[in-house]
């Protein structure tokens, strides 16, 4: 006996058991931004006035860099989850869910890599 509708059957849909993954790295990246998020704008605000050749050195410092992108991992990466789940249940149109999708995984992607890598290269031309 099979709980899923006939229709469902034909297209192969049902239970894909992906669900709560979703939910749980959703929700972990949340508790993983709380900390993250305190200490950023702590430490933002503490720099305040501050001039450039300051924040490069804070931001060279090993440890702050290595919070810094776990910071914007983590940002992305709960952006991205929150954004497919919009797209899934309120985009309709099957080729636009698609592109939607494509778009979202892209710029997080994008956007992520640039910041880790600009955090880096603030660590790296420090160091020198």
């Amino acid at each position: 006996m099979s709980f899923k509708s006939h229709l469902g059957r034909v297209r192969g849909l049902g239970s894909a058991k992906e669900g709560s993954g979703h939910w749980w790295s959703q929700r972990l990246s949340a508790i993983a931004l709380v900390p993250l998020t305190i200490w950023f704008a702590f430490s933002v605000a503490a720099h305040t006035g501050a001039d450039y050749e300051a924040m490069r050195a804070w931001v060279g410092s090993p440890v702050v860099a290595a919070l810094l992108i776990l910071t914007i991992t983590a940002v992305f990466y709960h952006a991205y989850l929150g954004l497919q789940v919009v797209i899934e249940d309120y985009v309709h149109h099957e080729g636009v869910k698609v592109a939607g999708l494509i778009l979202v995984k892209g710029a997080c992607i994008v956007l992520g890599l640039v910041g880790v890598l600009s955090v880096l290269s603030l660590l790296f031309a420090s160091s020198q």
